[in-house]
């Protein structure tokens, strides 16, 4: 479901999808992605709002999506036997995602 949440970064109110939601001491801490600028973000309880039905209905301008057998790599270096090898890694790191977002634009 769709809801609306206040971006503290953007400074409005955007449609999002909730992603997961954790307890804390003052209340309740919610991952959402912003459906209309893909970006991610985390808001407070108090920041979340029903989306009104008319709303819910206007198409998604973001949508997630993932490279098609596309896995990450990443450069292992022995510094002990003095080589560097490029394996597989459970996670893209920074510069990967640096490099294709440049790629991108």
């Amino acid at each position: 479901q769709v809801y609306v949440v206040f971006s503290e970064e953007l400074k409005c109110w955007c449609r999002a999808l909730v992603e997961s939601v954790r307890c804390q001491a003052d209340g309740y801490q919610l991952s959402c992605f912003l459906v209309d600028y893909a970006k991610y973000c985390c808001v407070t309880s108090e920041s979340i709002r029903v989306l009104p039905g008319a709303f819910a209905k206007i198409p998604h301008r973001a949508k997630k999506c993932r490279l098609h057998c596309t896995k990450p790599l990443t450069l292992r270096i022995d510094y002990c036997e003095n080589t560097a090898k490029i394996g597989p890694a459970k996670r893209w790191d920074t510069a990967a995602i640096q490099h294709f977002r440049k790629l991108l634009e």
